[in-house]
């Protein structure tokens, strides 16, 4: 009972620091005459992504690898299946062209490369290396792209920084100590529970921890979306889970030394190839008329409790652990697949009858 409360505990400390963390960074950004373009594409979007980085950072020095990677992967599905799902179910979300042509195809080559990082067993520090060097160059790209684009407007207030200097330092260092002390109490909650319920650190990094972190990213979009701020919804996604790994995983890796960081082979063979395929599965739901359904949303919604099922399964009832994974693969993915397939084909012939 007491790890549970710790767990909570943990969760709403990161929910507040993190939210601290945002608005004194944006404060002393637009202090320091930083635009407020490249403050949302950059400082609002890594404080979404807070807890993750602190979590698995804290995780990392402790040695406790699995838990670091786990949050990372998990915080990945869980942004593409329950967040974009939710806030599809809230209102049908209008896809910029722009997520179609470049964000979407750069997360998938990111996820991509990261599972052939971590398929020997390790990240290395060159791998993290490497991570952060993509992370300099893409940030770069994002930042004249959405000047040629037209896109450099931003929904950063400048009153946020009223009162000067003062309160800003105040909100940083004080978000930086809630994520901190709600990392530690976090990760030695679910470290406990793990021991206690016989189960893995990756499990409950996978499940509870991920989607702990991911609150953040969960409440930015629900908002976005009743806003009617599409972009935001779905842009908050895909950049958050874009720097889950260019950020925490490159930098989780660099700074664990020669030692690098062990992955769980489970992870290399069941979740990061899952995390990839959610990835790959936006590509053909936002190019199906260039809208995120209702009905998209709720496979989203669906395509996650049968995740979850699958990650619980085996430690509550065991014998059907097979039966469930054959009808998985054979019968529940090839009909979606053809689900998606079909519509996005229906868009594609619809655009062609369409006059020029």
């Amino acid at each position: 009972m007491l790890s549970v409360i710790e767990i909570i505990m943990g969760i709403l400390l990161l929910f507040g620091g993190g939210e601290l963390f945002v608005q004194g960074s944006v404060a002393l950004a637009l202090l320091l005459g930083i635009p407020q373009l490249v403050i949302g594409l950059t400082v609002v979007a890594l404080g979404t992504s807070a807890p993750e980085l602190f979590v698995s950072l804290i995780s990392t020095f402790k040695g406790a690898d699995d838990i670091a990677v786990s949050n990372i992967v998990g915080s990945n599905i869980f942004n593409v299946l329950v967040v974009l799902g939710i806030s599809a179910l809230i209102m049908p979300l209008r896809v910029h062209s722009r997520l179609i042509r470049r964000d979407v195809p750069i997360l998938l080559a990111v996820s991509m490369a990261v599972w052939g990082m971590a398929s020997t067993g390790r990240v290395t520090w060159q791998a993290g290396l490497a991570l952060l060097t993509a992370l300099v160059i893409n940030t770069i790209w994002e930042i004249r792209s959405a000047k040629e684009d037209g896109d450099a407007d931003s929904d950063i207030d400048p009153d946020e920084a009223k009162g000067g200097f003062p309160p800003a330092f105040i909100k940083l260092a004080a978000g930086l100590g809630l994520l901190v002390w709600g990392s530690q109490i976090l990760v030695k909650g679910a470290t406990a529970v793990a021991l206690s319920l016989g189960v893995s650190q990756t499990l409950i990094g996978l499940t509870i921890v991920a989607a702990g972190t991911s609150m953040p990213e969960l409440v930015t979009s629900i908002v976005a979306a009743l806003r009617g701020k599409a972009d935001l919804a779905i842009g908050n996604v895909i950049g958050s889970n874009l720097l889950n790994q260019l950020v925490i995983l490159g930098l989780c890796a660099f700074l664990s030394g020669d030692r690098g960081i062990s992955v769980d082979p489970m992870i290399i063979q069941r979740d990061l190839p899952i995390m990839v395929a959610t990835t790959v599965a936006c590509l053909p739901i936002f190019f199906s008329g260039g809208v995120i359904s209702r009905l998209e949303g709720g496979i989203l919604i669906g395509l996650y409790g049968l995740y979850l099922v699958e990650q619980i399964l085996p430690y509550t009832f065991p014998s059907l652990d097979g039966p469930i994974e054959r009808f998985t693969l054979a019968a529940l993915i090839p009909a979606l697949v053809l689900l998606l397939g079909w519509q996005s084909l229906s868009h594609w012939r619809t655009t062609r009858r369409l006059p020029e």
